[in-house]
């Protein structure tokens, strides 16, 4: 069912090549009919199948499921020669599906324009998941659509604003859907033609990053108010959906009660005045201007949506540094972003405060609170444990990387940039992938070492790294 939307989604891109006429109607065609037929008849085959599943089957579906759609999304830019090889196309559409951003296409505006909707189109499917969106549409898979959402949602933890998760899938892509129809809308009065507002407000609220113009945002640097308004929507898409949901019902209490939520704006807002004032001294811009780049970077950086509006490693070695720990950061949790998340940041943060004053009282009972529940020490264990793990990953990756890399210019900051973006489904990076480059002249096995990255960040590691685990196959 995954791929007959999939591929159902693919025919809707015809409109613009059909309008442009441009010449992708045939290959988005063979890609979407293909792509229908074989979910169709996957379908046929197993239909009389048992439905009940279980975790261990919704981690192996969350998993499969993703590595599926990455190959089926990858057909219309092979079919038509859009992207040559099939590396490069399957790097295109993990990136696009994981919402990270990174791309391999050097003339993006010579791109036909089918093509292009596909590519920003897939970025919004992954946003929020393509398995929550099956789930929320065809309740008659009666299959166990909890144990999917648990292995499909971002973050540690998900409160739930509806107790049935159909309910909840549906609610939160009825936002999704909304955020995107009004950001469309304002970029298209703001300025832009139609097409490109409809593809950047796809990117935009699925925190990916795609855009229509080879150089990204900056490209409208003339007209303040639609970078604005992009930077505002960053802001939002970086929010956890749930919180969202208690602002549009009217429940502020419990929103300024997040203690991520205050986090989030509170973090962004120092960053914003450090920033800005440190571009402002060196990049010899006016105030306004030194603003927009400042705080537009920093969001589409920490809420890993990757939009470029200037070169942020030209700044300072400071600034580079600070942007390069930020692709660490993430925003809230149960949001379309990727990164560690703001939660986990908090929740480690807060238990290594208190294992001072632990320290001074040994038998005092010291728990961790959010929102001023107390964190459950299995919950606390996951994240440390996923911390350990994330670094872990990253620092033997970027020793993996260095080697791939031998003959570039600056093969140990590339690699490290390389990683941390891909596992933090960010986009741009430092050295010599930074924001003004893409990754085109990364080597096939590099390509191939980043796609399997990018794939982990966005499930959230465990989701991948369980299937490789002898406990996961014993009965």
């Amino acid at each position: 069912m995954i791929l007959v939307v999939l591929g159902a989604f693919m025919l809707t891109t015809l409109s613009f090549s059909f309008y442009f006429n441009s010449p992708d109607s045939l290959a988005i065609t063979r890609a979407g009919f293909i792509t229908m037929v074989c979910g169709g008849i996957i379908w046929y085959v197993t239909r009389k199948s048992a439905k009940n599943i279980g975790k261990r089957e919704g981690y192996l579906i969350v998993a499969l499921g993703w590595v599926t759609i990455s190959i089926f999304s990858s057909l219309p830019y092979l079919f038509s020669d859009a992207i040559h090889g099939f590396t490069d196309a399957i790097f295109e559409s993990v990136s696009g599906l994981t919402t990270t951003g990174a791309s391999i296409i050097t003339n993006i505006e010579a791109v036909p324009k089918g093509i292009l909707f596909w590519r920003s189109l897939t970025q919004w499917l992954g946003g929020m998941g393509i398995i929550v969106l099956t789930v929320a549409i065809f309740p008659l898979l009666g299959i166990g659509g909890v144990e999917l959402f648990v292995a499909e949602a971002p973050g540690p933890t998900s409160d739930k604003i509806h107790p049935r998760i159909k309910e909840s899938a549906k609610r939160l892509w009825i936002i999704y859907v909304g955020l995107t129809f009004l950001l469309m809308t304002i970029l298209f009065f703001s300025g832009m033609t139609f097409f490109d507002a409809i593809n950047h407000a796809l990117t935009t609220m699925a925190t990916g990053g795609f855009s229509t113009k080879n150089n990204s945002i900056e490209f409208y640097d003339n007209i303040p108010i639609i970078q604005y308004t992009i930077t505002f929507f960053m802001f939002l898409a970086g929010v956890n959906y749930t919180i969202i949901y208690f602002s549009l019902t009217g429940k502020f209490k419990k929103v300024w009660k997040s203690d991520e939520f205050r986090t989030y704006l509170i973090l962004v807002a120092v960053l914003a005045v450090v920033i800005t004032t440190v571009v402002h001294n060196v990049s010899g811009h006016g105030f306004e201007k030194s603003f927009r780049d400042s705080i537009f970077q920093l969001l589409s950086i920490i809420t890993t949506t990757g939009f470029v509006s200037a070169d942020y490693t030209a700044w300072t070695p400071g600034l580079t540094l600070l942007f390069f720990m930020l692709l660490f950061v993430g925003a809230c949790a149960g949001s379309t972003s990727g990164g560690i998340k703001i939660i986990r940041h908090l929740v480690f943060f807060k238990n290594t405060l208190l294992e001072f004053k632990r320290l001074l009282h040994p038998r005092a009972v010291i728990r961790v609170k959010v929102d001023k529940q107390l964190v459950r020490g299995r919950i606390l264990t996951h994240i440390l444990v996923f911390l350990l793990l994330y670094l872990a990953i990253f620092v033997i990756s970027s020793l993996l990387m260095t080697i791939i890399f031998f003959d570039f210019k600056q093969p140990l900051l590339t690699a490290l940039g390389a990683v941390a973006t891909a596992l933090g489904n960010v986009g741009p990076a430092i050295g010599d992938l930074g924001p003004l480059n893409n990754f085109e002249e990364v080597p096939i096995v590099g390509k191939w070492f980043l796609i399997f990255l990018m794939l982990l960040g966005r499930l959230e590691i465990f989701t991948i790294l369980i299937l490789f685990t002898p406990y996961f196959w014993r009965d």
